[in-house]
């Protein structure tokens, strides 16, 4: 896994924030950039998967859960974030 990105954004920079917004009880970053090396949108900022476990989705929709990720987000999205891919759970879901 690549850590520091060229844009300034890193998974432990995404870690961080979801962590201190959202209390997770499991929380996975993932640097999928390499994998879409070569497209156009590679040059406009990294691609990451998030997976997030927290009490925080209690009673929410998808949307509503994905809103609370991407508002943990808001400042690092325009430091080189180009795609997010979010797995967002409450505890006890599979």
């Amino acid at each position: 896994m690549i850590d520091k990105a060229p844009h300034g954004v890193s998974a432990s920079d995404i870690e961080a924030a979801v962590r201190e917004s959202l209390t997770p009880l499991l929380l996975e970053v993932q640097d999928d950039s390499h994998l879409h090396a070569g497209h156009a949108g590679a040059r406009e900022g990294r691609h990451f998967t998030v997976r997030v476990v927290s009490g925080r989705f209690n009673g929410l929709s998808r949307v509503a859960r994905h809103r609370l990720v991407y508002d943990a987000l808001q400042n690092l999205i325009p430091r080189g974030i180009h795609a997010l891919a979010i797995e967002a759970r409450a505890p006890g879901e599979n």
